[in-house]
């Protein structure tokens, strides 16, 4: 969502007009009235039929496979399709832009484009398809589907690193270099506003934060919570020095009897979530971030790597050295790197984040280099592609 919504604002003050079509807040199990505040005046947001298979269509919490294809708000498909159609046959735009990861969206950008001839980008963001995802052959079979329709219709297909355009590039080699579009992942500097960095302890407690989900494949931390039990039984930590925080993971009840297991619930906590602005700020209040990718998503980057970066402290990213988000994080100057999958390694990587917290041996990458990170900058690529899909119709 911030992604996009940082677009929509930089597009809307450099004079575009800018409709989204979004679902409906039925939709959402829990939503926050005042993210309503973040969208820009005068920007129309058309929110259509839409509930989460999951929640709203489920009995006794089952329901059918084909009712979650290619995701569990494919309701919103009919809705979306007829009330697009209304507003370009009313505002006739320039452009159509889809953003994944719900790939129902890109079904009807697909669907909007061929039905009025409207040029067509598709936000692709991370790989849709790879060797082991989607798991059930069925979405994956629909998602592969997806792909193939924007390579041959979407006049830009924009991802978030350059590890996956050239994964594209080998599957599609017959495609035009220039389908492939650049638009990495940034930090909001809006959301940012009002906030202030506070500087990093050199002694007493470490709070060591990770903001967002947590996903048991792609950001397993049962390495991680091995390590600290380890480093615990060692003596090397304690509960008065050092403290894990692991806000919002959405899977709580899963990690929860694995911290009890290794007795370490004195050194993480589970917390829940938290508007997003009192996130950020949390941020910038700890000593250190913490960072979790799995070398299966080594052609991601998640945004939430570059607003730790603009947080300006120390990360401890737990991710492939080889991957895209690893060559993102070690920008900041402040990552110490140790792969997910790696007791050992993890735990040197902890020990040596805590040493070098301590004795202040951290450099602090000032904010004007930082400032190439921010989604201003990634909107103003936007912008150009989007006027480079113009040109091209106007041949």
């Amino acid at each position: 969502m911030h992604r996009t919504l940082a677009f929509v604002r930089w597009l809307q003050s450099a004079d575009w007009q800018v409709t989204v079509l979004s679902a409906s807040l039925k939709a959402y199990i829990k939503w926050d009235a005042s993210q309503l505040d973040f969208i820009p005046e005068g920007v129309k947001v058309e929110r259509t039929y839409a509930r989460d298979v999951a929640q709203h269509y489920s009995f006794r919490g089952r329901y059918t496979k084909w009712m979650a294809i290619p995701d569990r708000w494919q309701s919103w498909i009919p809705s979306g399709i007829i009330c697009g159609l209304a507003n370009i046959l009313r505002k006739r735009p320039a452009v159509i832009v889809s953003t994944y990861p719900i790939a129902s969206a890109h079904i009807i950008g697909y669907v909007l484009h061929r039905l009025t001839g409207v040029p067509w980008i598709a936000d692709f963001r991370d790989p849709m398809v790879q060797d082991e995802y989607p798991r059930d052959p069925h979405v994956k079979k629909v998602f592969s589907w997806v792909e193939k329709k924007a390579v041959k219709h979407a006049s830009k297909i924009m991802f978030t690193c350059k590890g996956a355009i050239d994964f594209y590039q080998q599957r599609f080699p017959d495609a035009p270099e220039q389908l492939w579009q650049l638009v990495p992942n940034g930090y909001d500097e809006k959301m940012f506003e009002g906030a202030t960095t506070t500087q990093c302890k050199n002694s007493g407690e470490i709070r060591l934060l990770h903001a967002g989900t947590i996903y048991p494949i792609e950001r397993d931390p049962t390495l991680l919570f091995q390590a600290l039990a380890n480093l615990k039984n060692q003596g090397q930590i304690r509960k008065e020095q050092f403290k894990v925080i692991l806000r919002a993971t959405s899977h709580d009840h899963q990690y929860a009897p694995m911290l009890e297991q290794l007795k370490i619930t004195d050194l993480v906590t589970l917390e829940p979530a938290i508007p997003y602005k009192e996130a950020l700020n949390e941020m910038l209040e700890v000593e250190a971030l913490l960072l979790l990718q799995a070398a299966n998503c080594n052609f991601q980057v998640p945004a939430k790597a570059y607003e730790y970066i603009r947080a300006q402290k120390p990360i401890l990213a737990l991710t492939d050295e080889a991957g895209d988000t690893a060559d993102v994080i070690k920008q900041s100057q402040m990552a110490i790197i140790a792969p997910l999958d790696d007791v050992a390694k993890i735990e040197l990587a902890i020990v040596s984040l805590i040493e070098k917290i301590r004795t202040d041996k951290l450099t602090v990458l000032p904010m004007a280099e930082i400032e190439r990170f921010s989604r201003d900058k990634q909107a103003q690529r936007l912008a150009v592609i989007i006027d480079d899909v113009i040109g091209m119709q106007e041949k």
